[in-house]
């Protein structure tokens, strides 16, 4: 493999790595044979295990950031914006046929990390709180629409948007039939953001042809 090549190997083998298990039961050694790399090459290329994971982080962002600005692209209203980003996670991030669930391998790394390493959880809030803007200018565009029935504090919407579909892809790894997921996804989302019940359901919807409010 080319120099390049080995470096975007090492950074791909970690995310899958970390996406599988947790950044403490991942070493440099698991990382290397996977990759099918020698310790001097990832030596090379990274000072530690923590500069990967960094480093991977900002690599991650890349490889999601054309699909999240597509699900909120302004083209479609705030209310699609919305949908689109249900339709996302389902598709992504939620397995629908008995698929392993692949969640967010920072999501999960940073849940369980347990370090103080300053490095590695200074990279977790930035690739968070990155995700999360995108959130705040969801909560913005839907109160500056009508669509919400109070007035909103986006910064605090956003991070609870951030931390429930997280969380919602977490308990989805326990469950072997997530018809319930499908159905709480949404209408969390909805409950959450205050959303009018009258657009509760539109017909553009593809993850869920049924209205979640009972009339």
């Amino acid at each position: 493999m080319s120099v390049t090549e080995t470096r975007e190997k090492l950074l791909s083998t970690a995310l899958e790595l970390i996406w599988q298990s947790n950044y403490n039961c991942v070493g440099v050694n698991d990382i290397c044979r996977q990759a099918g790399v020698t310790k001097g090459a990832f030596y090379h290329h990274f000072d530690s295990k923590a500069s990967l994971f960094c480093e991977a982080a900002s690599y991650y962002w890349q490889v999601i950031k054309t699909d999240l600005d597509a699900v909120f692209s302004p083209i479609n209203s705030p209310l699609q914006q919305l949908e689109n980003l249900i339709e996302f996670v389902f598709k992504s991030k939620i397995s629908t046929r008995n698929k392993p669930i692949p969640g967010c391998p920072f999501f999960n790394a940073g849940a369980q990390i347990g370090t103080d390493d300053e490095q590695v959880l200074e990279a977790l809030r930035s690739l968070s709180q990155t995700a999360i803007n995108y959130d705040i200018a969801l909560v913005k565009a839907l109160a500056s629409a009508g669509y919400l029935n109070y007035k909103a504090d986006p910064e605090s919407l956003g991070r609870m948007m951030y931390t429930y579909i997280h969380g919602v892809m977490s308990f989805a790894h326990l469950q072997t039939d997530i018809s319930t997921v499908r159905k709480d996804l949404p209408e969390g989302l909805y409950r959450l953001l205050g959303i009018k019940e009258e657009y509760w359901f539109t017909e553009s919807a593809t993850w869920n042809k049924q209205p979640l409010l009972a009339k």
